[in-house]
């Protein structure tokens, strides 16, 4: 890292020696594995249930051309919680920051379910994204501090596998509630299910705390933390100046990118951005596959409810064959004997990823079956699954001790600005092509809707996919 995390031996994996052995769910980490798969449970239900409800909220808050907004404000103000959890996870370990960000994803959602117009509603979803990046950096210190190293591939399956129930109910419950009840019934009953995983894993992470106490007493980076609160503000500014597309929107493009461009070489590893042999690529590699993925997928349940009049239930079942293939993806990846091919397995899952934002396309052909989207999009997520959790096991070996909070803040963080850079660029892609007027071409059956905007996106963001594919051979470095 460029600003590296105080030495903490407390911040570190269990080292080989002391492993207990058992399994993920033998008795010493039973409740440990459940509390925290819950937690990645009720993140993954928001998730699907966000994704079916989208594209009605957008239309009656009349703000379907801030529709790109709504996903990348979530994770514009993650890129500077992910850098506060990481450090407040190095320093006091774990526990705080995330029983801290699940009340804080809670309260956003309570603001977007409540929210009187498309503004307001972003700014909840910011809210969320706060929670959101406070919570998954932790999870990951949880992993690297709790679970030897042999138990860690295991860990990171059983959270692509916490995605299956919710890829399969969200949507129907979503769509379900969307239609009869509304979606804002969507936002504001998810934080009842927060008591869930809270009652669940305290106990458990209170152990571990226990057993692994971190020294008090360590101040926060300053610096870090500024380049953070940059990073967000700038990339915030960027996405201001694309939906505007105008002279007006030059000033704060140009303040953007002189925020964020200096603080990304400041959070992310030396040489990320130039694809460095080793942990630097493995960190890119994270940002390039969850931002193609992400971005394609933000804008299929619209694409399927104006292209081909499907009803927000429909459009989110699009989606649930790619949560499903995913938990394959990352088991395969959890197999013994799969470690000596994690290279190959990144690059094929990029290809695999590639090859279904493209086949999703396809779908904008009349004559092309609409289950050609939901067929696409199981391959894309067998391709996610081997590389996402593929790139977590890296990541966490190739990190010394010391920097165990900081390099998980820093692999969400490349995913958050692949998100925030990709979503923002498909939004421009988006508003540019008139995807705007969708709002008032579609009446329910899509008429004169145009595909051009939707085709755009998909094919950028599979040429993205293309690119990780050739990046991922340096993901070792030369011995």
């Amino acid at each position: 890292m460029t600003t590296a995390s105080p030495t903490s031996v407390d911040s570190a994996p269990i080292p080989t020696g002391t492993d207990p052995g058992g399994g993920v769910l033998s008795g010493r980490y039973r409740a440990l594995t459940l509390g925290i798969v819950s937690v990645v449970l009720v993140i993954a239900f928001e998730a699907t249930a966000v994704n079916t409800a989208m594209p009605t909220a957008a239309r009656q808050l009349n703000g379907l051309g801030l529709y790109a907004f709504a996903f990348s404000g979530y994770f514009t103000t993650t890129l500077f919680a992910l850098v506060v959890s990481g450090q407040w996870c190095d320093r006091r370990g774990p526990l705080q920051p995330l029983f801290a960000g699940i009340a804080v994803f809670g309260a956003g959602l309570v603001v977007a379910g409540t929210a009187p117009g498309m503004w307001v509603f972003v700014a909840g979803r910011a809210i969320q994204g706060l929670g959101g990046g406070l919570v998954i950096v932790a999870l990951y210190v949880v992993v690297g501090r709790a679970y030897p190293e042999r138990l860690r591939p295991s860990v990171f399956a059983a959270f692509s596998s916490a995605w299956v129930l919710p890829s399969i109910v969200g949507p129907l419950v979503s769509g379900a509630v969307t239609q009869h009840l509304g979606w804002r019934w969507v936002f504001l009953a998810v934080p009842v299910l927060i008591l869930l995983p809270l009652g669940v894993m305290g106990p458990a992470l209170a152990r571990s705390e226990r057993e692994h106490p971190v020294p008090r007493g360590a101040d926060f980076d300053r610096r870090r933390t500024l380049l953070a609160a940059m990073a967000a503000v700038g990339a915030g500014l960027l996405q201001y100046a694309g939906q505007r597309r105008d002279l007006v929107g030059l000033l704060p493009g140009i303040a953007g990118a002189a925020l964020l461009v200096p603080a990304v070489l400041g959070l992310l590893p030396e040489r990320t951005l130039r694809a460095g042999r080793g942990l630097p690529t493995v960190i890119l590699l994270r940002g390039v596959a969850a931002g193609a993925f992400f971005a394609a997928e933000a804008f299929i349940p619209l694409m399927m409810t104006t292209q081909r009049d499907f009803s927000p239930t429909l459009a989110g079942l699009t989606l649930t064959s790619g949560g499903l293939s995913w938990a394959l993806g990352s088991w395969l990846q959890g197999r013994p004997g799969a470690e000596r091919y994690r290279g190959a397995m990144i690059r094929g899952g990029f290809v695999l990823t590639a090859v279904a934002i493209a086949g999703a396309a396809l779908v904008l052909i009349p004559a092309v079956p609409s289950w050609t989207a939901s067929v696409a999009w199981g391959v894309g997520g067998v391709g996610m699954g081997l590389t996402v959790a593929s790139v977590s096991v890296l990541m966490m070996r190739l990190s010394a001790p010391e920097d165990a909070g900081a390099n998980s803040a820093a692999l969400q963080m490349s995913d958050a600005l692949g998100n925030v850079l990709l979503t923002g660029a498909a939004g421009v892609l988006f508003a540019a092509l008139g995807g705007g007027a969708l709002a008032a071409a579609h009446d329910g059956a899509g008429a004169g809707a145009s595909p051009g905007a939707f085709a755009a996106i998909l094919l950028v963001m599979a040429s993205v996919a293309v690119l990780g594919a050739l990046l991922a051979g340096r993901v070792r470095a030369r011995t």
